[in-house]
């Protein structure tokens, strides 16, 4: 099944077919993305893998695809002078699963991208964290129809305001009142306008930096630049006059987006966790033993880590030799998992996600952006959930079986989940005296629950604790549910 999943530029579109990533390019498109294809600059952002490695489909190629049940329907109406393919990204995630580190990283990588260009003449069209994907926690630009041929003599970067709507602002209000990528963008395509931002700004606050540069002047100068002619081209008669305008503006927003750059060590509620709520040292020792032991013996290469925390078992899982997606609700610990994987340079694609809610289908006919469900579905050989069932039977209260097939519906093969019984300290506390309700929670309950999905291979009882650990391997097909 095919599926087109980015259509507003309307010099092509990209679509899913089989697994393969294609880009179909229209007439009008065409010869300026094999000139950009064929320049040094793209040479370079490719060696670097700045930008998705992408080849053009042969003729003979093209001419079998067109020549297949399905794809001919998906184009039909849609004129396509040729394709590309490029590689695929492992797990594609989107600006609302963004911790702010990696917002940040996106508009780095853009505005590198930028200034790489003007070397050769070219531009980029647009500037927004659309057109970048994350392999592992490395920024990859995707979309090869940004850039366009620019005029010499043209002084403006017409993405200018879509930059700072999409990048600076975010990580601006971020800065200032902790307002995080995913209440941006799970709402807003385009990001934030600085006009909104303004309303926000104490009477001191606007006057101050970056406030007044980012957003008390835009906003004052838009009620007096409204009309036709802020849109006409003003060329400059020399060429190198109007690249050293652009370079500077580059400089300019390079400046300002160091100064934004998310710091370490932001407090959030469940950051200090391993720390503060976790086990003895022989305790936590042998919880990490029986994961490291699990992931050395079946080896699996793509691993979720739900409820990661700061991300210690998923830089384990990486460290084994695994592809890692960390997701957690808590957006200063998968910031932590981020920076953690950029230093020790490991597979990680660290995100914000709440599996009790987890990021739902966005975009035109809910298509554009998948649901994480839909994206996780079978995508793992193994599955983490560690310190996390308790959240979800208490605070959520998910019942077991539900987890249970969830997690079996997550993975193709294992299930390493921690088991915590009535009596641990952190399950009496989130229960708040509603202990009674969990008093049937026993090692026993879950194993019998857990057989209707899984085999089990081993457990261990986490000395001290309520707390027991669990390796399952799913089963082929599940047994009939006792609700039914």
């Amino acid at each position: 099944m095919g599926l087109v999943t980015s259509f507003r530029d309307p010099g092509g579109f990209c679509c899913l077919w089989r697994e393969r990533v294609l880009r179909a390019v229209g007439p009008g498109a065409l010869a300026e993305v094999e000139a950009f294809l064929a320049s040094d600059t793209a040479r370079r952002l490719l060696a670097g893998r700045q930008l998705v490695p992408t080849r053009k489909l042969s003729a003979a190629e093209l001419d079998e695809l067109c020549g297949t049940d399905g794809f001919e329907a998906m184009v039909r109406g849609r004129e396509v002078s040729a394709l590309f393919e490029h590689e695929r990204v492992e797990f594609p995630s989107f600006p609302h699963e963004w911790p702010p580190e990696m917002l940040h990283a996106a508009g780095v990588l853009t505005l590198e991208l930028a200034q790489a260009c003007l070397a050769d003449g070219y531009g980029l069209k647009d500037a927004t964290p659309a057109n970048v994907l994350f392999q592992n926690s490395r920024p990859v630009f995707i979309d090869l129809l940004s850039f366009e041929r620019r005029n010499p003599g043209d002084p403006v970067w017409k993405p200018h305001a879509q930059f700072c709507r999409t990048f600076l602002l975010p990580l601006l209000a971020h800065r200032a009142w902790g307002v995080g990528p995913a209440d941006v963008f799970a709402q807003r395509r385009d990001g934030l306008q600085t006009q909104k931002v303004h309303r926000f700004c104490g009477p001191l606050q606007q006057f101050l930096p970056p406030f007044l540069t980012l957003v008390t002047l835009p906003t004052w100068l838009s009620r007096k630049a409204a009309g036709p002619s802020l849109y006409r081209e003003h060329l400059l008669a020399d060429a190198e006059k109007a690249r050293f305008i652009l370079d500077s503006l580059f400089r300019r927003l390079g400046r300002a987006l160091r100064r934004l750059e998310p710091k370490p060590g932001r407090d959030s509620a469940w950051s200090d966790y391993m720390e503060s709520h976790s086990y003895t040292e022989a305790t936590f020792g042998a919880k990490e033993s029986f994961v490291k032991a699990a992931l050395e013996e079946f080896r699996p290469r793509r691993v979720l880590d739900v409820g990661a925390n700061t991300g210690h078992f998923s830089a384990l899982a990486a460290q084994a030799g695994a592809r890692v997606v960390a997701i957690d609700n808590d957006a200063g610990c998968v910031g932590a998992v981020w920076r953690r994987a950029q230093q020790k340079d490991l597979a990680i694609l660290p995100l914000v996600v709440d599996l009790a809610r987890p990021s739902p289908a966005q975009g035109w006919r809910n298509r554009e952006c998948p649901s994480f469900l839909e994206r996780a579905a079978g995508a793992f050989d193994a599955v983490l959930m560690l310190a996390l069932l308790h959240h979800l039977l208490v605070t959520e209260r998910v019942p077991l079986d539900e987890v249970l097939d969830l997690a079996a519906e997550l993975t193709t093969d294992l299930l390493i989940i921690e088991f915590v019984g009535p009596a641990d300290e952190m399950l009496r506390t989130i229960a708040r005296g509603r202990d009674h309700l969990h008093a049937g929670l026993t090692p026993a309950a879950f194993e019998a629950a857990s057989k209707r999905r899984f085999h089990l291979v081993r457990s261990l009882p986490l000395e001290g604790t309520d707390r027991r650990l669990y390796l399952l391997r799913k089963k082929a097909g599940p047994e009939p549910s006792p609700r039914t």
